[in-house]
């Protein structure tokens, strides 16, 4: 199957891709807060709800309810933030942001502190959706895929730092000092904002919130948003109860979590980076072996889960295959989307934010089942293996489209 590249950056001289320029960098550190934000109730589940006096599937709610706000919130504020400069934007969403990890770090039940979640991701799901567009702008077409990978990474990182991070400090001063600490990190980013995004204005030409949803006609850009719903889902759904399935059925102690989150981490990490870099140059093969990779290792866990150390290193290339694909798929979103990339990016953030909600509850729901601490994990095995659905019909798509461009060579009898 003959993948079509993305259009090469005209930055970019023979040989050496060109450097990526900061601001790339520092949206990414945005990313980053706010990926640890999201992930970090992972780790932290039992405390939470033996502080809120609920069950652990009750406290997973504050993941699934974050998920949701995503969903409306990227689209939504990024319409409606359509004619403000795109710098004042990611300021003030990373301002809400903080102001709802002060709520949380305060809330005294369950419902505030998920109606402060709710507030925050709104203002989550409208930086990381401006934060796309922002950085392939700055970085170009060629380059587009490479700079979602370094971006994106952020997001792993904080699977690495941000979210083992947490889970100590949840230990040693509380899980609410873990969302103070979020507060102060996301007022001091607002100063790196301001300082190194470019002033790029809010558009150049007149728009309309109706030539935006004209982009909706697009199939390839549906598709993609389908593969970007279950590949997160897939993976989402296991992580999220991961803490369960290690104590309870892998039979590691709680102190030790913490560093297997960080072999998924890490893993993401380097699977965002290597499938960025792929993205640009075979953008249909990411997205198919990654989800295809993915199913065969959580599959793998369902089976082995009682075992630690193949548990341990199967949660690590959880983390290399799983995510990998995403930044393939948010800049095939912002391309599919044509003149409407902002919508596009949204789009895609709303469709992880899908999967996410979708599978948490369905984790949830399995693992007060027969199966126990696994349930979620059969649940992300199934969900990761529908990803293959909308991701080769995706490249088969493209590769009639791009049959369909190329000229005919008339025979020569």
């Amino acid at each position: 199957m003959r993948d079509e590249a993305l259009p090469a950056s005209p930055a970019a001289g023979e040989g050496r891709p060109a450097r990526l320029p900061l601001a790339i960098y520092v949206l990414a550190m945005g990313v980053f807060l706010m990926a640890t934000t999201e992930f970090v109730v992972a780790g932290l589940l039992p405390d939470i709800a033996g502080d809120m006096r609920v069950s652990v599937a009750q406290a997973g709610a504050l993941i699934t309810v974050f998920a949701v706000g995503m969903i409306v919130g990227a689209p939504l504020m990024a319409l409606a933030t359509l004619r403000v400069p795109q710098r004042l934007t990611l300021a003030l969403a990373l301002g809400v942001f903080a102001v709802g990890h002060v709520i949380v770090a305060v809330g005294p039940d369950l419902w505030v502190v998920l109606a402060a979640r709710f507030l925050t991701a709104l203002a989550t799901g409208a930086f990381w959706a401006i934060a796309a567009v922002v950085g392939t702008r700055i970085a170009g077409p060629g380059a587009a895929s490479r700079a979602m990978g370094i971006i994106n990474a952020g997001g792993m990182l904080a699977t690495v730092l941000g979210v083992p991070l947490g889970a100590f400090a949840g230990q040693l001063i509380g899980w609410r000092g873990t969302f103070w600490a979020l507060a102060a990190l996301a007022v001091a980013a607002v100063a790196l904002i301001i300082r190194h995004i470019p002033h790029i204005g809010a558009r150049h030409q007149p728009v309309s919130v109706r030539s935006e949803f004209t982009a909706l006609g697009s199939v390839r850009l549906w598709l993609a948003l389908a593969a970007c719903a279950a590949t997160t889902g897939g993976v989402l759904a296991a992580y999220s109860y991961i803490a369960p399935l290690l104590t309870d059925r892998t039979g590691i102690s709680a102190g030790l979590v913490p560093l297997v989150l960080a072999g998924f981490g890490i893993g993401s990490l380097a699977g965002s980076v290597l499938g960025g870099r792929l993205g640009d140059t075979r953008p249909h093969t990411a997205t198919i072996v990654a989800p295809a990779a993915t199913t065969a290792i959580l599959l793998a866990i369902c089976f082995v889960s009682s075992a630690p150390l193949p548990t341990v290193v199967l949660i690590a290339l959880l983390g290399l295959f799983g995510l990998g694909a995403n930044p393939v798929l948010i800049a095939l979103a912002v391309r599919y989307a044509a003149h409407a990339p902002t919508l596009g990016s949204s789009l895609s953030v709303a469709a992880f934010n899908t999967g996410t909600a979708a599978a948490t509850w369905l984790g949830g729901i399995a693992l007060e089942s027969g199966l126990g601490a696994t349930g979620p994990v059969a649940v992300g095995t199934a969900i990761a293996a529908l990803t293959l659905v909308p991701a080769i019909a995706l490249a088969r798509v493209q590769r009639r489209r791009a049959q369909d461009a190329t000229p005919s060579v008339p025979s020569v009898r």
